[in-house]
């Protein structure tokens, strides 16, 4: 008599809900680690130059990202003058969406971390300006 279990089929997780869950475990994860940070004072303001230095590093990376947008979106354009077929034309307009959305993310991550840092007291947030205007 045989006495193995039977082989189990791979359980699949959608992209949804893996995303979901590490979402909901990261916001758990911020909300347990972020009330002892907040009783002591933060570490990062009192260094002399660490606050400016972030807050530059993410404005470079911001105006970087919106150059990127613009030779992307310019080159895609141009090589769209020269494409006859449709398949190339629509790939080249699902790059131009891609790289709106992703500069798009980019340009509106500062803010929504310096408005949520502030209501939920995070340390840096009250000493870095993450606003790339």
């Amino acid at each position: 008599m045989d006495t193995r279990a039977p082989p189990s089929r791979p359980v699949r997780v959608s992209v949804r809900a893996a995303c979901r869950r590490v979402a909901v475990g990261g916001l758990v994860l911020l909300l347990v680690a972020v009330e002892p940070a907040a009783a002591q004072d933060s570490a990062v303001c009192e260094v002399d130059r660490l606050p400016g230095m972030i807050s530059g590093f993410f404005q470079l990376t911001t105006a970087v990202g919106l150059l990127g947008l613009v030779i992307v979106w310019q080159a895609d354009s141009l090589i769209e003058l020269f494409t006859f077929r449709p398949e190339q034309r629509e790939g080249l307009k699902r790059h131009k969406r891609t790289a709106l959305r992703s500069t798009v993310i980019l340009v509106v991550l500062g803010p929504l971390y310096t408005v949520a840092g502030s209501v939920m007291n995070l340390p840096l947030a009250e000493c870095v300006e993450l606003t790339p205007w």
